[in-house]
């Protein structure tokens, strides 16, 4: 049993938390995502919702997010009529969002969910955008985490705004950075 899950953040808030969870064929492996996610967002005094946005899959994801919509509250549906890639199926997720703070969370697991709980709490301690940053690449090929060193250094040679190395989607943004990112109006972001 993981301990994360066994620890609340204060007394109950009536706050809510969005999870914003882009999809794109990810049918065999929505049953695990509900099997470590629903956990921890039950350990969290906080309403919850989860925002799945369903990017054109072709595998039954969407009906497989409907069933279980009729079986568990707080869960919602943005369906895409194509696949038009993640960068626009997270922005869509955070249209429909209702959160005071937003998680995007990818459905495939990459990044544990069991982190949610240390993001919630950095951000009632203030922090408007909480970043995840990897550990370790374990389980990946040798090419892919030399690209992906090779990719945070190149950006950030290339950038003038420093990026945290090993951060990826995986990230809380309070109401106010997420309405911020909404003001925008880049179609590639």
């Amino acid at each position: 049993m993981n301990k994360s899950l066994d620890f609340h953040l204060g007394p109950p808030d009536d706050r809510l938390i969005s999870l914003v969870v882009p999809v794109y064929n990810e049918r065999v492996m929505l049953p695990l995502f509900f099997d470590r996610v629903l956990p921890v967002l039950a350990a969290v005094n906080l309403r919850h919702e989860i925002v799945f946005v369903d990017d054109g899959s072709e595998d039954g994801s969407a009906v497989y997010i409907r069933n279980e919509i009729k079986r568990t509250p707080g869960l919602r549906l943005v369906k895409l009529s194509r696949n038009f890639g993640k960068e626009a199926a997270v922005t869509a997720g955070l249209e429909h969002a209702r959160g005071d703070a937003v998680i995007v969370l990818d459905a495939d697991l990459q990044d544990p969910p069991e982190q949610i709980p240390a993001m919630i709490e950095s951000w009632q301690s203030g922090a408007d955008v909480v970043l995840m940053q990897r550990r370790s690449r374990a389980g990946e090929t040798a090419f892919k985490r030399w690209s992906a060193h090779l990719f945070y250094r190149l950006l950030n040679r290339t950038s003038r705004t420093d990026i945290p190395v090993d951060t990826g989607d995986f990230r809380l943004m309070s109401r106010k950075a997420v309405d911020a990112i909404l003001t925008l109006n880049e179609r590639n972001r």
